[in-house]
């Protein structure tokens, strides 16, 4: 009896120090570094960084940090930002080519220049003085011409579009802004390793830079001030998604149908490096290597039909041995549980927990056969574009084209038994673009059809003069079977004064992307849920739903440009004539008549010495003496000749008062 007393105490202890080290779990500073590497079809790779830092609430926890960075920490509590991302883009997300219908393009494919949108846990009416000092803070961390951001010109206060019927939040764009290693240096000095150890080791800048896209973003999610609910603290997620070009390890091969091989990489050709390990403050350092649904499925294809194995063989590691070879085994599969398509994508995870200096991890991924496939992609392809010529009017166009694939919307079926699809379009316009509203047509299959037919809601603000940008979000029900929808608005071009043109004015005006966001059809990976996925925050990221969302070009609207030349020419021009004009009259003015005739005579008295010298000069040579000519002569040619300039100069300045003043 006492022995067995003794068991179940042991097993109460035995729990409730369990819970404890549970409970201190919760209440500690998280960090977790992942790499995500994807082969491309058109012969890229994608690399996907992911950094997440977690901390408990301040009530709980205190103010003092080991991990989470100081510097956004203090910006939270100061400005009291409830969530806010902010991204430095160069290039432009192919959706075409590199997938538009997965969770890294719906989340990571940023438009070119700098965004930044926040909510904020304030009064409305302090909400654009949080924005306006945000927004300086934020410049002088990430070394960014971020301030720009602070007139009322240069941002907007969205509906829907980025959160649900927010009330407290502003998104702006510097579509121009030139992202270079001053934006990353800072971003990386937010990881508790920096860029010296773990995952972060592998980003050299000219590696990084030469790529085809680069896009570093950072996400602060804060629930810190809402004390109804159980507060989680702040998690801060940043991310750099780059596409590269591979170094070719080996020779490129050709089959007999003509397509080409695609190029073997590893870590050391894509970035220069290899990784020397984990970073010792991070909770998870793993790496993936994702293979596509549809290259899964043409992977598999391919081997059925060289070694005719049933399916079962096929799922198992035959084809893949078949098709490429990596350096490491992996430490694990994971494959998708079910998906959208017919065949669901594949991970490979490894860990650098047994890498050090001495044995570096560098992973090599080596194609053994040709291969063609192509991404996922979202329901509709976007494009826009300008119509009109001159430098008085013009029309904004957005098109939306059918990718063919009616299966996206299976669940967007009304009341009525018809398949509809929800399209949401957001746009901003600056001031000096005057859109009328009233003039917007929508065409479906090259038809024009009422708005009050696919037009659910709108939410328009019109822009005004040197003060607020123009904003329209609207709410589109399309049928399932469209196959083209064209959005059209007509606009005129404004004036501007002449200090409101930048340096390269005659390169154009950019009008920031438009949104195009999917909000009825979501895009998540359905992976095997267990343990050691919910512990993997990336893994936890790609589970998570998320609408799909395309960004449209940059457009470039030429504006009518004074000559910049002509204020020049006048400020030289009128400089000249006041300068010979006052230099001449001066000069007449301020001449001694007194001190002239003196010198005069000193001259004349001197000059008889000279003039023996001369006759005995000329009688030496032979020559005539010729008589001196007189001075009386020469100073009123002299003096004629200077009254007729000061005159001359004169007219000049008074007809050029007369005529241009």
């Amino acid at each position: 009896m006492v022995r067995l007393r003794s068991i179940l105490l042991f097993l109460v202890l035995f729990e409730s120090f369990g819970s404890i080290i549970a409970e201190e779990e919760e209440q500690i500073e998280q960090f977790s570094e992942a790499l995500l590497l994807r082969p491309l079809p058109d012969r890229k790779v994608l690399a996907h960084f992911h950094f997440e830092s977690k901390v408990p609430p301040t009530r709980t926890h205190g103010s003092h940090h080991h991990l989470f960075p100081k510097s956004i920490y203090q910006l939270v509590h100061k400005f009291r930002v409830r969530e806010m991302e902010l991204s430095f883009t160069q290039g432009r997300w192919n959706y075409g080519r590199w997938g538009g219908y997965d969770p890294i393009s719906s989340r990571n494919a940023k438009p070119p220049g700098v965004e930044l949108w926040a909510t904020f846990d304030v009064p409305q009416h302090q909400v654009d003085t949080s924005w306006r000092n945000l927004t300086h803070a934020l410049s002088g961390l990430f070394c960014a011409s971020i301030n720009f951001l602070e007139s009322s010109t240069a941002y907007s206060a969205p509906l829907w579009s980025f959160k649900s019927f927010a009330a407290n939040i502003r998104y702006g764009t510097l579509p121009r802004e030139a992202v270079c290693t001053e934006n990353l240096t800072p971003w990386l000095k937010l990881l508790p390793c920096r860029d010296k150890a773990g995952l972060s080791a592998l980003m050299d800048r000219p590696s990084i830079y030469r790529g085809f896209y680069h896009s570093q973003r950072l996400h602060l999610v804060s629930n810190e001030f809402d004390l109804a609910a159980a507060s989680s603290g702040m998690v801060l997620a940043q991310t750099l998604t780059v596409v590269l070009q591979p170094v070719t390890l080996g020779s490129g091969m050709t089959s007999s149908v003509g397509s080409i091989q695609q190029p073997s990489w590893s870590l050391s050709s894509l970035f220069g490096r290899k990784v020397s390990g984990s970073c010792v403050l991070s909770n998870a350092s793993n790496v993936y290597v994702q293979l596509e649904p549809n290259l899964v499925s043409e992977l598999k294809t391919i081997s059925e039909t060289q070694q005719q194995s049933d399916i079962e063989n096929l799922i198992s590691q035959a084809w893949s041995d078949m098709s490429f070879e990596m350096s490491h085994s992996a430490v694990r599969e994971i494959k998708e549980v079910y998906g959208f398509q017919k065949e669901s994508s594949l991970l490979y995870e490894f860990s650098l927990a047994n890498f050090s200096d001495s044995r570096p991890f560098d992973l090599e991924f080596r194609w053994k056969r040709p291969v063609t496939w192509s991404s996922q992609l979202a329901p509709l392809q976007a494009s826009r574009f300008l119509m009109g010529s001159g430098n008085e009017r013009g029309a904004i166009a957005i098109s939306l084209k059918s990718v063919g694939r009616s299966g996206y919307a299976k669940s967007s079926v009304n009341e009525e038994g018809r398949c509809s699809l929800r399209v949401d379009v957001f746009q901003v316009v600056p001031w000096y673009v005057k859109v009328y509203y009233h003039t917007l047509k929508v065409f479906l299959d090259e038809r024009l059809h009422s708005l009050a037919d696919v037009i659910e809601r709108t939410n328009v603000s019109p822009s005004e003069d040197k003060v607020s940008p123009g904003l329209i979000e609207i709410a589109l029900r399309l049928p399932c079977d469209v196959h083209s929808v064209i959005l059209t608005l007509e606009f005129d071009k404004g004036f501007l004064h002449i200090d409101e043109y930048p340096p390269d004015a005659n390169q154009g005006f950019d009008i920031p992307s438009a949104l195009i966001r999917f909000p009825e059809i979501k895009t998540k990976m359905h992976l095997f849920e267990d343990k050691s996925a919910c512990k993997s925050p990336i893994l936890s990221k790609l589970q998570e739903e998320s609408p799909v969302l395309w960004y449209t070009e940059v457009l470039l609207v030429p504006l009518t440009t004074p000559d910049f030349s002509m204020p020049y020419n006048v400020i030289t021009i009128t400089c000249t004539v006041f300068a010979l004009y006052f230099g001449s009259l001066l000069n007449a003015l301020r001449r001694r008549v007194e001190e002239e005739e003196r010198l005069l005579k000193t001259t004349k008295a001197s000059g008889l010495i000279g003039v023996l010298l001369s006759k005995l000069s000329t009688k030496l040579r032979g020559k005539p003496l010729e008589p001196p000519s007189s001075s009386s002569s020469s100073s009123s040619k002299v003096s004629y000749k200077l009254i007729l300039r000061v005159i001359l100069v004169a007219g000049i300045a008074a007809a050029w008062q007369y005529f241009f003043g």
